[in-house]
């Protein structure tokens, strides 16, 4: 270990402060991900309209945030990440503005539409300028503070959203971005570099229509089969998503200057890390939808019980993420991503026996849990940056932004199958079924991450050999 450590390096003010303000940007984008879900009858109610609707306020924001992601690499290169960053920033926050003047369901769904494409640029936008603002030793304390706050804005939003909903209308859940948005775009004068611009940067067109179709419809298939249990257009929605997404990889490979660089994945260190962060994506959102009916049904807890469980998890991410920062810096990404995966793969076992499950263990198995998932996705994020250069930061970071998303879905519709088939024919409930998944995921993250960590020993081998 100690051959891997390094002297850390003190982070300039400036690049603290592009930090602070791209990560408000992310926080906000985030925050709106979960905040108008407890909204949605309080819509329903006031616009007079149907749930089947109504719904597609929340749906149609994530399937949004989806579209864009692919065009953020091209925006980038185009405008400058500065510009792209400040520009999403904006559509942002006017988009906010519609969603609080609305006068019915659809304009509604339209204006959130509009506000989840914003902020499906806005948020690996504001990454790729952090990616390229700091150093390689300065990168794992920015990241960690700043999936701090990315981490903070879903943790938060349903808090937030019921004080409001509570206190004032649902209307305040968006016109609260119009300040936000306005103070946090003041502060990017003079302070977020624009970037260059490249007139001569050609939208790959065919690339952005099979990538923009395929992805959302992916994302919104595998996860409305594993809810329905199958329909045929889910199904068809699902298979129509993997075949467009496999038609854009045969062409990205192909195309002279596709939409995003597939060739960065034959860089075994950002492929791995990559891949990391996207397995533990599927294992936190699998988490989350497991969790709360795990302690209802399982454990016999209460509606308030649970919620103060799931803050243990939240509050140990929290605290551990500026920790893994340093810890990155000093050592190496792949070493503390294996840490945290070996954590959380350990955390993972006490849920298969629920009978062994006493307040003491719950809690410490929670905690580790929630510290688990920090180390491990977050170093391996900065490994994947770390691991290209500032002109393929765009990429990497649309990359790993669509990686994660995809993650998160397979984990919640690999949930959602066994809860809804498995323990029918056997004594299990099919609450351990699905414990007995996450543990599966938990070990395919210790399996990436050793990989990770190999790739960084043989790297720093190397270095010192020459």
């Amino acid at each position: 270990m100690s051959k891997m450590t390094t002297t850390v390096p003190r982070i300039p003010v400036l690049t603290w402060k592009i930090s602070a303000v791209t990560g408000a940007g992310a926080f906000m984008a985030m925050l709106d991900s979960t905040v108008a879900n407890l909204a949605i009858e309080s819509i329903r109610s006031d616009l007079q309209s149907t749930l089947t609707l109504v719904q597609w306020v929340a749906t149609g924001y994530l399937c949004a945030l989806a579209v864009s992601l692919p065009t953020v690499g091209w925006l980038g290169k185009r405008f400058g990440y500065g510009r792209t960053w400040a520009g999403s920033l904006i559509a942002f926050v006017l988009a906010s503005a519609f969603c609080a003047l609305s006068p019915g369901p659809v304009s509604l769904i339209i204006a959130r539409v509009l506000q989840g494409l914003a902020g499906g640029i806005m948020v690996p936008a504001g990454q790729a300028i952090i990616g390229s603002t700091a150093g390689k030793k300065e990168l794992g304390r920015i990241m960690g503070l700043l999936g701090l706050v990315i981490a903070l804005g879903p943790a938060i939003g349903p808090a937030v959203g019921g004080v409001l909903l509570e206190t004032t209308s649902w209307r305040w859940l968006f016109w609260i971005n119009v300040p936000l948005g306005i103070i946090t775009l003041l502060a990017a004068r003079n302070l977020v570099p624009a970037g260059e611009l490249n007139e001569g940067q050609r939208l790959d067109r065919w690339g952005f229509l099979l990538l923009s179709l395929g992805l959302p419809l992916l994302l919104y298939g595998s996860t409305e089969t594993g809810v329905s249990g199958g329909t045929v257009l889910t199904v068809g929605a699902m298979l129509g998503g993997v075949v467009l997404s496999m038609a854009f990889t045969l062409h990205a490979f192909r195309a002279a200057d596709p939409l995003i660089d597939l060739r960065l994945l034959r860089n075994k260190t950002f492929t791995t890390a990559t891949l990391t962060t996207g397995l533990t994506g599927a294992n936190m959102y699998g988490a989350l939808l497991l969790l709360p009916l795990y302690f209802q049904i399982e454990l016999d807890q209460s509606l308030t019980r649970t919620g103060l469980l799931l803050l243990v998890m939240g509050l140990a991410s929290a605290l551990v993420l500026p920790v893994g920062g340093t810890l990155t810096d000093r050592y190496s990404a792949g070493q503390v991503s294996l840490w945290g995966a070996v954590l959380l793969f350990c955390s993972s076992l006490p849920f298969l026996y629920s009978e062994i499950l006493s307040p003491p263990i719950l809690f410490i198995a929670l905690a580790m849990r929630g510290a688990g998932i920090a180390l491990a996705q977050m170093p391996a994020m900065t490994a994947a940056y770390t691991a290209v250069t500032a002109e393929q930061m765009g990429d990497a970071a649309t990359l790993v932004n669509i990686t994660q998303r995809i993650g998160g879905a397979v984990g919640a519709i690999c949930i959602v199958i066994m809860l809804q088939h498995m323990g029918r024919q056997t004594d299990l409930s099919p609450h351990v079924w699905a414990s007995g998944v996450l543990t599966a995921i938990s070990l395919l993250v210790v399996i990436t991450a050793f990989r990770l960590n190999q790739n960084f020993s043989n790297k720093a081998e190397v270095e010192s050999n020459s």
